[in-house]
């Protein structure tokens, strides 16, 4: 009896170990599309793995993300509608596994931002608040997250440009920003761990 348990045990532990690596595999072969500028592949990709993973939040946010970040510039509606209906589907799905969590809640205001970006008569209006809302409740759950003071710092910036007021009183949000970039440690290699260099180029345009 005893030997069976072992056996048992010793498939269940390489079975895990396979699940795993079929993991890392799938997400490591997901990034290296998406640096190589694939974004509809890696989307794709993060796809396939957020079906496999159901319980994991990484793969449904990078989802999200791929199609939040292509959406910005894009004139086409229906084309991005699409994206950010497909963006906004994936976020909830990891909201369900992962509620109140900061890198999600940063994206989601990413998500509506795109929106406004696109037609800010129509949807400035119902989603401005809704992103300044967002942005608090990341920094209130996450102060010393650098992509939440920096995602707030660049909204608050840009909403002040829009308005016609100084933006200079949030460049010293940018700098704590970078602070706490340099001593952030992800969880894992797949972990959010963006917003470094273009918090370098928004600080740089500050001391202009």
């Amino acid at each position: 009896m005893m030997k069976k348990g072992i056996v048992i045990a010793l498939f269940l532990i390489s079975n895990m170990v396979f699940a795993q690596d079929q993991y890392t595999k799938g997400m490591q072969k997901a990034f290296q599309l998406w640096g190589d500028g694939k974004s509809a592949e890696a989307s794709n990709m993060f796809e396939r793995i957020a079906n496999a993973e159901m319980d994991n939040w990484l793969p449904y946010y990078y989802v999200a993300q791929i199609d939040t970040i292509v959406s910005f510039g894009e004139k086409d509606k229906e084309k991005l509608t699409q994206q950010l209906e497909k963006a906004q589907a994936y976020l909830d799905l990891a909201k369900n596994i992962a509620p109140d969590n900061p890198e999600i809640t940063v994206q989601q205001a990413m998500t509506y931002t795109a929106w406004i970006a696109f037609d800010g008569a129509t949807y400035g209006m119902t989603l401005s608040g809704k992103v300044a809302a967002l942005y608090s409740k990341a920094l209130a759950m996450a102060p010393d997250n650098p992509r939440v003071v920096f995602s707030k710092a660049e909204w608050d910036m840009g909403s002040a440009a829009y308005f016609g007021q100084d933006t200079t009183p949030y460049c010293k949000d940018v700098e704590r920003a970078l602070e706490l970039f340099d001593t952030f440690k992800a969880a894992s290699d797949f972990h959010p761990n963006w917003g470094k260099d273009r918090a370098e180029m928004t600080l740089k345009n500050c001391n202009k």
